[in-house]
This record gives C-alpha cells, sequence and structure tokens, in this order.
C-alpha cells in the first residue's frame, strides 16, 4: 500500500488498480484543472514539492481523479477507474454532445441551495438525479439560516429530501451553525463535492469548512440576498480533520447524462405509488387506476412534481436517441475509410 497516499484517499482498490503500472512513475490526484494543465497532489502535505503540473490535453480527467504520471513529466499515462463521478452533458449540441465530469471519486455530493430565497425543487431534483447517478451520496444543505430562513421554502426541500430518503442539514456558513456535521461526511479521508447554483453561499460554506478564505466570496445582493459567482475552478481542498472538498463552479445548466437509477431515486416516491397502476405501462395521465393521480388528488403528490420527472425522463430519452445518431455517424465514416 502506497501510505503517503492515503491521507488523500488511496485505497486497496486504488492499490489493485495499478498494480500493473510501471513503478517509476508518479501516481497523484488531480487537485485542479487549468486550460490543458493539471495540478496534480503527490501527497497529502501543503508542500509545494508534493504537487506537480502536468498537460493533460486529449485526456477524459476531472478533479479527484487518481493518475500516473510519466517520469519525465510530459504526460499523464494512466488514469485509474473510478469508483463514482458527477458528470453532466457539455454540450447542448446534439452531433457533439459529450460528457463532462464535474468531480471524481467522491464519497457524498453536498446539494447547495439558500434557506431565503424562492423555492426550487426542480433544480433540487435535477442535481438529486446527476448525485445518485454518481455513486455517491447526496445531502441536502441549505445554507444562510442567519439570514432569516424562510419557513415554508426550508419545510418544501426538507419534504423532496425525506421522499428520496436523503439528510437535509440547515446551516449557516457566516455563524458556523451546523458546520460541525457536515464536516463529519469527511471523515477518514473522505471526499466531498460542493453543488450549487451562483449566489447560494457556496464559496462561504467552503471557505468556513476548509478554515480560511480558500475561495473567494462576492457582494451580497441586497434586494433579494443571492451572492455573486465566485468560483471559477473545481478544486480538491483538505479539510481540517484531513477529509478532501471539492467546491465545484456555480454551474447554471445542469444537463442530465445518461442516468442509471437517478431518476428512480430522485423519484422514489412517485416509483412507489406507480406500483399500485392498474395498468403497468401507465403513464399517469388519464388511465384509468392510475394510483399517482389518485395520489395528486388527495393532495399527497403535487402535478409539479410528476411534470417534473416526466421532463427529465424525456431529455434523458432525447439524450439517448442522439448517442444513437452518433455511433451511426461514427459506423459510417469508419465504412467510409475501409472503402
Amino acid at each position: 500500500m502506497r501510505h503517503n497516499l492515503q491521507a488523500l484517499g488511496w485505497n486497496q482498490a486504488f492499490e489493485v488498480a495499478a498494480k500493473n503500472i510501471d513503478p517509476s512513475f508518479i501516481i497523484g490526484r488531480v487537485s485542479r484543472l487549468d486550460r490543458g494543465w493539471s495540478t496534480i497532489k503527490t501527497s497529502a502535505t501543503s508542500n509545494p514539492v508534493d504537487m506537480i503540473r502536468v498537460r493533460n490535453i486529449g485526456a477524459d480527467i476531472a478533479v479527484g481523479d487518481w493518475v500516473a504520471v510519466a517520469p519525465d513529466l510530459d504526460r499523464i499515462d494512466h488514469v485509474l477507474p473510478r469508483y463514482s463521478a458527477l458528470i453532466r452533458r457539455a454540450s447542448s449540441d446534439a452531433i457533439r454532445a459529450e460528457q463532462h465530469a464535474v468531480a471524481a471519486n467522491i464519497d457524498t455530493v453536498f446539494i447547495v441551495h439558500a434557506a431565503t430565497n424562492d423555492s426550487n425543487e426542480r433544480r433540487v431534483e435535477r442535481e438529486l438525479v446527476l448525485a445518485f447517478d454518481s455513486g455517491a451520496t447526496p445531502v441536502l444543505v441549505l445554507t444562510k439560516n442567519d439570514l432569516s430562513a424562510a419557513p415554508e421554502h426550508v419545510a418544501a426541500l426538507r419534504d423532496v429530501a425525506r421522499v428520496c430518503g436523503i439528510a437535509c442539514h440547515v446551516v449557516s456558513g457566516l455563524t458556523g451553525e451546523g458546520l460541525d456535521e457536515l464536516a463529519e461526511y469527511a471523515r477518514d479521508h473522505q471526499t466531498v463535492a460542493v453543488l450549487g447554483a451562483s449566489g447560494v453561499g457556496k464559496s462561504t460554506l467552503v471557505n468556513r469548512l476548509v478554515g480560511d478564505s480558500k475561495q473567494q466570496v462576492g457582494e451580497v445582493r441586497q434586494g433579494d440576498q443571492r451572492g455573486r459567482h465566485t468560483t471559477v475552478a473545481a478544486d480538491l481542498v483538505v479539510l481540517p480533520n484531513g477529509g478532501w472538498l471539492i467546491d465545484t463552479p456555480g454551474l447554471r445548466a445542469l444537463n442530465l447524462w445518461t442516468s442509471g437509477r437517478g431518476i428512480e431515486r430522485a423519484f422514489a416516491d412517485i416509483f412507489l405509488l406507480a406500483e399500485d397502476c392498474k395498468f403497468r405501462d401507465c403513464k399517469h395521465q388519464d388511465e384509468p387506476g392510475c394510483a399517482v393521480r389518485v395520489a395528486i388528488g388527495r393532495g399527497e403528490l403535487s402535478v409539479e412534481r410528476l411534470e417534473s420527472m416526466g421532463r427529465l425522463v424525456a431529455e434523458e430519452l432525447a439524450l439517448e436517441e442522439e448517442q444513437k445518431v452518433r455511433v451511426r455517424m461514427s459506423n459510417r465514416k469508419g465504412m467510409r475509410k475501409l472503402n
């Protein structure tokens, strides 16, 4: 076991995956990406000699990845298999649609929203699909509790967390309320990724968890208490308890990539109701014996939540069709080359 890497999150699974890598290669963890360059930590210390910068053009790399670098530092030669990854769709172009890994090898995803803003259950649901599909454990974090949190807003988001079976914490990055509980998710050198839109208090939260002003904090607008977007690149930073945190930029667009069971888990309440529908292929529209529609009529489920699930399912199906088109086009190009 490479003991100098254990504090970075190295474990036996990575040890097995790296057993055939040339011993002369340098193994480390990607801590930052900047325009074709990877900054790689080769130990958990803050000593500059334990950091290297390597070109990564053409490599599928995300912050949090474990990589092997050639001795001459010319290139990243291997990217070790990930046990989890936050992946979104990077392009809206049907022909050029590609996946973008936001963070890799993470244990927990903090889905951050402000307790002061209007309810945005729809964004939470989308982020939950991404988080569940990542292979990590989602946790809902409601920030800015010090700025007169809106009880109805907090209750609505807590309800989304409840039906999905995930934890929800209401915290304050300014006063520190609730942060000790969040820090526990990174114990034993585990890695937490922080996901949230611009202005929800993400950078303030990260600074308090890290223990310094690692991320620049923007001013808060007086009208709606929304901060300005300040995080511009994902960063892997150490926490006081020895865990790791990946702060991601505030992403405006969270387009889905192909989902595993993310939609099913993010909408677990609807899938559970659907088991009692009269028809197995019920679309929950006007079919007789639809248990989902009965729940809506009783006020146990909102129409908006059902419609949200329908949009995400349609988005995923459209992406699958686009990928089939890409495969067919790629096959045709290959056949033309052979001829």
